[in-house]
């Protein structure tokens, strides 16, 4: 366990007179806190809390944020209260603390809910203080580390919050090391197979690299020392998970991936780092399309460097990065390198705010979003996506995601703008609204004030900004016209079973009604049903229970037997009734026809999304299917699994193995042994010596799935081992 003599060390190499005597005290009391709890691999607890200083002192960061991180877990996992941390430690820490405490106490009625609650909340409080984020970032960090005593199903679920929130998160904060080491270690856990290929090929590789470096590295210096540059180089191995990404992207085996080194020239100023990229492009040719000046416009970190791909010696591509020590530092430390706390309460200059226009704009669109998948949907978008920079007709540069269209443009520009988008110009010519903007377009919008937005712009849209202004107004629209429908479909379903629906209505039954199912007004009752969320059978037969019988509510004398009869009024309330499927807990809605979606197959143990198709119930879908960003908002519920039936439910799975005799004996041996009934597969062998197996297979849960694909994975032919959708 680290000891705290070496977090108060580090801490002293870098501040000038700290506070020590204060890091001692938290270190004291979070050891008290703590005493008696273990962690699953069976340390003491409190070795969590001291390696997540540890990693805070690593990035250069003040006393208060160090003690936060002593202090993290004690309001959550201890009796400590807030309060008590003030008293103790001050107003700053306490703060730091809170804002990295999760919502655990409050009850939520998902955990997809509560997740994005947590989110949330962690957002608020680091635009208040940066510093919350980077002791989150650090907690994060160690718990990856230390994964492997987790089971396979929650291995999986962290590490994909960490690739989607907190590996994008570091990116924003220009915390690079951080960035890589957090990829890393979720390509490790979400696809083992192929973390272990990649690491086995670039192991061999560096091996046999390291002349190549030797070599390319004497090249450029002795270049920078013939022009009087003062510099140093340094070649490294590009991390795995940035290897795999090219490998998707571009459709390519580990064999066909040349560039897997990548350099850095370090110089003096910023005229030495266009002088050295002169000299390099004029003994190595450039790969077209690979060269990125991100000195001239500088990312939304602040990161930055110039980066060009040239053929280097022996015909090999060689990726370069060219920057001065001070950009260096930016893009190992990020916002640890500039962020200032010389003086008690101090936040940071106004350049250091600059830094977080992206922080202030998730904070302006996540206020108009009240459902929690769709805050979490906009945000992955908005942090995992690269930038491209465009400018406005006066010149002035707008930050927008990779793949940003014109509409974007418009929103960010304000909301009026995108809201009245009737065309726009790129660099002077007119182009479709969908078109793809590139860095350095000049962008102008042409408004026209009676358009309107349009379904449609979902489509392409890339910024949570505009979609949620389109989705705003959709909505606005969509209720007036389900509050019609709403009212013809009651009408019609009433006239069935013997209601005068414009009648009770008019007498007030209605806004009685809209109380019993606990919504505020009868237009929010309507609503619910034009949206499907309700349907019209449920309405009415709760409607039977506060007519009086003998009321006069129906016109045709053909109907008014339903009234005089009560055997017949329960025979029409239990026309009413739906199945209800096993195992599925709606929120807020009973007796509702659900049946899953063929797409992703969810299975018990995974979160799930229910999404309300009109006449057709609720579809469960996986909370991750890629499908979902395509469906309604709106009509996206919260579900969750209720006392599962023990029963087979479909799952997809695909494995990749060498192809002898005898090898689909293997596999399958292994899924009978463990229960798992093969339903259809197709098989398919390729010219590199290997099977494809893709199989359609039965099993109970989630944890029986990736048990048996833990299991199969250990056969010594098979190479991959996963579950598709």
């Amino acid at each position: 366990m680290i000891r705290i003599d070496e977090i108060t060390d580090k801490v002293a190499s870098y501040i000038e007179k700290p506070d020590l005597e204060l890091i001692q005290k938290a270190y004291i009391f979070a050891a008290e806190a703590h005493t008696g709890q273990t962690r699953l691999s069976g340390e003491p607890y409190l070795s969590h809390p001291m390696s997540v200083a540890k990693i805070l002192a690593d990035m250069t960061l003040d006393e208060a944020t160090v003690v936060a991180g002593l202090l993290h877990d004690t309001v959550e996992d201890t009796k400590t209260s807030i309060d008590e941390i003030e008293e103790l430690f001050g107003e700053e820490v306490a703060d730091i603390v809170d804002g990295v405490t999760k919502i655990s106490k409050m009850q939520f009625e998902s955990k997809a809910v509560a997740q994005a609650e947590n989110i949330r909340k962690m957002i608020l409080a680091m635009a208040e203080d940066i510093r919350v984020l980077m002791v989150k970032l650090a907690d994060r960090l160690h718990n990856m580390r230390t994964l492997d005593f987790q089971n396979s199903v929650k291995q999986r679920l962290i590490s994909q919050e960490t690739l989607e929130i907190y590996a994008p998160l570091a990116n924003r904060l220009g915390l690079h090391r951080t960035k890589v080491e957090l990829e890393d270690l979720c390509l490790k856990y979400l696809k083992p197979d192929v973390y272990e290929q990649i690491d086995q090929g670039v192991a061999a590789h560096h091996t046999s690299g390291n002349d190549y470096i030797d070599k390319v590295i004497g090249l450029i210096n002795g270049m920078l020392a013939e022009n009087n540059i003062k510099g140093r180089v340094a070649g490294r191995t590009k991390h795995r998970y940035s290897i795999y990404n090219k490998m998707q992207q571009q459709e390519l085996g580990l064999d066909q991936i040349f560039d897997l080194i990548a350099f850095r020239v370090i110089v003096p100023s910023l005229k030495d780092c266009y002088a050295a990229l002169g000299l390099i492009h004029s003994i190595w040719k450039p790969v077209t399309g690979r060269f990125k000046d991100y000195i001239s416009i500088p990312k939304a970190n602040m990161y930055q460097s110039v980066h060009t791909t040239v053929i280097g010696p022996d015909g090999e591509r060689i990726e370069i990065q060219i920057r001065t020590e001070e950009m260096n530092r930016v893009a190992e430390y990020g916002v640890a390198a500039h962020w200032q706390y010389k003086e008690k309460g101090k936040k940071g200059s106004n350049r250091d705010a600059e830094r977080f226009t992206w922080l202030r704009q998730i904070l302006d669109w996540q206020r108009d979003l009240q459902d929690p998948r769709e805050f979490m949907a906009s945000l992955r978008i908005d942090l995992f996506q690269d930038e491209v920079y465009v400018f406005t007709p006066r010149g002035d540069i707008k930050e927008l995601p990779e793949g940003a269209t014109p509409v974007d443009f418009a929103y960010a520009v304000h909301s009026k703008v995108g809201d009245h988008c009737a065309g726009a110009k790129v660099n002077g010519r007119l182009v479709p609204l969908g078109t793809p903007l590139k860095n350095g377009d000049r962008v102008e919008i042409i408004s026209d004030s009676h358009r309107n937005p349009s379904r449609d712009w979902l489509k392409f849209v890339k910024t949570a900004r505009a979609r949620t202004r389109i989705k705003q107004y959709i909505r606005t629209e969509e209720r007036a016209r389900s509050i019609t429908l709403a009212k013809e479909m009651l009408e019609k379903e009433g006239r069935k079973i013997g209601i005068n629906v414009a009648k009770a209505m008019k007498d007030g039954h209605f806004l009685k009604l809209a109380e019993e199912f606990a919504l505020p007004s009868v237009d929010e009752l309507l609503s619910q049903v034009g949206y499907a969320r309700l349907t019209p059978r449920k309405v009415l037969q709760k409607l039977y229970g506060l007519l009086h019988v003998g009321e006069k509510l129906v016109d045709d004398p053909r109907e008014r037997k339903a009234q005089d009869a009560p055997a017949a009024a329960a025979a029409a309330a239990d026309a009413f009734k739906i199945k209800k499927s096993e195992g599925i807990k709606i929120s807020g809605v009973d007796d509702v026809l659900v049946r899953f979606a063929s797409c992703c197959n969810p299975l018990p143990g995974e979160p799930i999304v229910g999404y309300v198709s009109r006449g057709r119930g609720v579809t469960i879908h996986a909370a991750d299917c890629p499908n979902l960003k395509d469906l309604e908002s709106e009509r996206l519920v919260s579900v969750a699994w209720d006392g599962v039936e023990d029963k087979p439910y479909p799952a997809k799975i695909r494995i990749v193995c060498r192809n002898f005799k005898g090898a689909l004996s293997q596999v399958t041996a292994l899924l009978t042994i463990d229960n798992v009934n093969i339903d259809s597969g197709t098989f398919q062998s390729s010219v590199d010596g290997n099977a494809v197996m893709e199989f359609t297979v039965e099993v109970t849960n989630l944890t029986q799935l990736y048990g048996v694909l833990d299991k199969i994975r250990n056969i010594d032919s098979v190479t991959e081992a996963v579950r598709v959708s």
